[in-house]
This record gives structure tokens, C-alpha cells and sequence, in this order.
């Protein structure tokens, strides 16, 4: 398979780097994709940097996903089984190397095509592979059970089924924990979930899909300031990003509703924001978009493929 990272994004993997060059921590969650469930450029997309995508793939962009990484203990799990799956693994293998870059574990948020559909590459068709743990919600379990072609994966014994209890902590070895807590969200399939993942030094929540702010039970604020990283929703940037939509009601909430609802916080716990799992239709995907430049402004931050946060 031929893999997107460039060979100086390759060495500096090998080297214990991350993509900025910084040199990884022991403990820690990389950044593996940061677009939208179709990806980046999304399907029948024919603006000019969509068809430019298409045609250099260098200008992709791959499917939210986390790793995250205890080199110590030798171990590593992926958050979300996207349709790049096979990439993601590629580039998770190069911190702590496995047969057939096979991950401990794969933790799921919910059934929608960006966050589950990576599966099917550990079936026989392609990778074959034997228990891999997949940890999931009640719902979410009984979907990939009872539902074809995921349903084969578990008869196949390809992964090995973990339940996932909302609000209960799991410990995956001495020094880091996950937590799954529901959020509201589209539940066509499943309930949807979010993570708290909890190193010994640093503890970071990833919620790459909700519906608005106002309708969850939890204080985002409160939230924000009790950890260290909120990696957040931003799948649009504002209303009207969309051509000839009233997107008001659009179940995801616009960045700039949540730079709006984080305005006083301080300096410090603004910093903590890290926005995710934008629509190829959202500015801050580009470079050095305006948009992207004042988000930056403000004191917040947009993931990057290959951003490191030690935990």
C-alpha cells in the first residue's frame, strides 16, 4: 500500500519525531486525520482545491482519527476506525511497532460512515486479522453484531467485542485511563460517545461529533477547565458556509458558536481547544485561510495530522 506520508515525515517518525519535528513524549495522543467522515477531497466536491486534491495526493486529508501511545509499555490503540484505516495504522506502527501494525485496541464513538467503517479492512478480504479488541457502547456492539458485513468480522473472530459502559473508567494499564460519556448526536445505529483519555500528567476529552452545545447536559466551560485538551467538533465553520442552506439546524455547532460561547475564558484554558473533523466545505481545512488565521488569533487551535499532546 502506498502511504501518504511524505519520507521526511517517515524518518522523522522513526526518529521519535512528530511531524513538526518535536520529539514525541512518552506517553501521548497523535493527530491522525482531521476531516469529516468523506474525507478530504469529499466525493463529487468540483471546486478547484477539491479537483486539485484529486489529482495531488500530497493535498489529501484523512478521516478524524486518534492514536494514542504508551511507548514504555510498548503499546498503542487507535480512536475511531475511519476509512483510511490503513494509513492511520501505518502511521501509529512507526511509535511502537506491532505484526501486521495491529493496534491493542480500537475505541469507537459511534455508526456513522467516518468512525466505523475502517473495520472492514480486518477481515479476510484484507489484513485477516485475529482479535483485535473493539471496544463499544451497548447499541453500537449490538449493530456491528447483528448487521452485515460487521457482523462477520465477529463470527470470523477478526476483533474481539469490549463493552464500553458510559461513565465508567478503563483502565488500560497502570497509567492511562479512558471514560466514554454519551453526547447528543444523530443515533440512527448507536448512541454516541465521547472520551476522556487520562495519562499520569495530562488529561485531554475528544468529541469529534455533537449535536449543539446547548442541548448537552455538561458545561463546556467547566469541562474545558478541568483538563488539558478538548478536542472538539468543528465540522462548519459558520451558518451559510454550505451555498443556498439554512444551516441553523444542522446538528453540529459552528466554530464560531463556540468561539462565542468560550469567549471569556482565559488565555490559558482558550489554548486547551483544539478543533477537528471539519466539512470540506470549512476554511479552517485550508492553510492559511483568514478564518483559520483569527481562530488562531483568539488563542485557540485546529488539529494537524501529526500534532502530539503529551499526556
Amino acid at each position: 500500500m502506498k502511504s501518504k506520508i511524505s519520507m521526511l515525515a517517515f524518518f522523522l517518525l522513526l526518529l521519535g519525531l512528530n511531524a513538526f519535528g518535536q520529539k514525541s513524549p512518552e506517553r501521548f495522543l497523535v493527530v491522525l486525520g482531521t476531516v469529516q467522515d468523506a474525507g478530504y477531497p469529499q466525493i463529487g466536491c468540483q471546486r478547484a482545491d477539491c479537483l486539485e486534491a484529486q489529482k495531488d495526493r500530497n493535498k489529501r486529508k484523512l478521516v478524524v482519527s486518534l492514536g494514542l501511545v504508551d511507548k514504555g509499555a510498548k503499546q498503542k490503540w487507535l480512536f475511531e476506525a475511519t476509512p483510511d484505516i490503513g494509513e492511520q495504522l501505518y502511521a501509529l506502527n512507526q511509535y511502537v511497532p506491532s505484526p501486521a501494525t495491529m493496534p491493542d485496541g480500537i475505541f469507537l464513538t459511534h455508526a456513522h460512515i467516518g468512525h466505523y467503517t475502517g473495520l472492514m479492512y480486518l477481515g479476510h478480504e484484507a489484513v485477516g486479522a485475529r482479535g483485535v479488541p473493539v471496544f463499544a457502547m451497548p447499541r453500537m456492539k449490538t449493530f456491528l453484531t447483528e448487521n452485515g458485513p460487521w457482523s462477520q468480522l465477529v463470527s470470523f473472530k477478526n476483533i474481539e467485542l469490549k463493552d464500553l459502559v458510559a461513565g465508567k473508567t478503563l483502565a488500560l494499564n497502570p497509567d492511562i485511563k479512558v471514560t466514554p460519556f454519551p453526547v447528543p448526536h444523530r443515533e440512527e445505529f448507536s448512541e454516541t460517545v465521547g472520551f476522556e483519555i487520562a495519562g499520569p500528567e495530562k488529561t485531554a476529552v475528544f468529541i469529534p461529533d455533537i449535536n449543539k452545545w446547548s442541548i448537552w447536559k455538561t458545561d463546556l466551560k467547566e469541562l474545558i477547565k478541568r483538563v488539558d485538551y478538548a478536542i472538539v467538533d468543528a465540522s462548519f465553520y459558520k451558518n451559510g458556509e454550505i451555498p443556498n442552506r439554512d444551516m441553523s439546524e444542522f446538528p453540529h455547532p459552528f466554530v464560531e458558536e463556540t468561539i462565542s460561547l468560550l469567549k471569556d475564558l482565559s488565555p490559558e484554558d482558550k489554548a486547551k481547544v483544539i478543533f477537528i473533523h471539519f466539512n470540506h466545505t470549512n476554511p479552517l481545512i485550508k492553510k492559511n485561510s483568514k478564518e483559520k488565521r483569527e481562530v488562531l488569533r483568539q488563542g485557540f487551535r485546529v488539529a494537524e495530522e501529526g500534532m502530539i499532546l503529551g499526556i
